[in-house]
């Protein structure tokens, strides 16, 4: 989210605003961060409701701002159908490995236990599969002898931060549909 906030604040987005930061977990550093900056944020609650009840919410906030395009950090859950349709190829995310390989959760340990030499961050639209969407951009990274999922986790979310602006900068363009 602050890489996408710089971005846009540089001129690198350009035309873009980031109108509002949406977050499930009232604590999480993001909303910190955000307001720090001057941006909105919303905490919406998921938890005691349906995944269907949370994304009604949620896209109610996102339309009632007149969001063009949502650009998930973080976000650890499968979004409802009805949030789908409502965004419909405007939903985009960042995901630390070279999808299609190593989708879901631990995707640095999973790339480690692989023995993979290379490893990476993609950026895609999101669909109703998991990280199956297509893909904006992806940057490598090399895979180094004696890595941990943490060195290997910090040397990924360097690229993440060049290349989510970047991919955000190229939907926003219409480069890429």
């Amino acid at each position: 989210m602050v890489a996408l906030a710089e971005a846009v604040r540089d001129g690198r987005i350009p035309n873009a605003d980031i109108v509002v930061v949406i977050s499930d977990q009232s604590q999480a550093g993001g909303l910190r961060k955000a307001n720090e900056r001057g941006i909105e944020t919303l905490v919406i609650e998921r938890r005691g409701r349906s995944r269907v009840e949370h994304d009604r919410e949620t896209v109610a906030a996102l339309q009632a701002r007149r969001v063009d395009l949502v650009c998930l950090a973080g976000y650890m859950r499968i979004l409802s159908a009805e949030f789908l349709k409502a965004f419909s190829g405007r939903i985009v995310n960042i995901h630390p490995s070279l999808l299609p390989l190593f989708p879901g959760l631990e995707p640095q340990k999973q790339t480690l236990e692989s023995k993979a030499r290379v490893s990476g961050c993609t950026v895609h639209f999101v669909d109703e599969t998991l990280d199956g969407g297509p893909v904006v951009a992806q940057r490598q990274v090399p895979v180094n002898e004696g890595d941990t999922v943490e060195s290997l986790s910090a040397r990924i979310l360097v690229e993440e931060h060049k290349l989510y602006p970047e991919a955000v900068a190229m939907v926003l363009s219409k480069l890429v549909k």
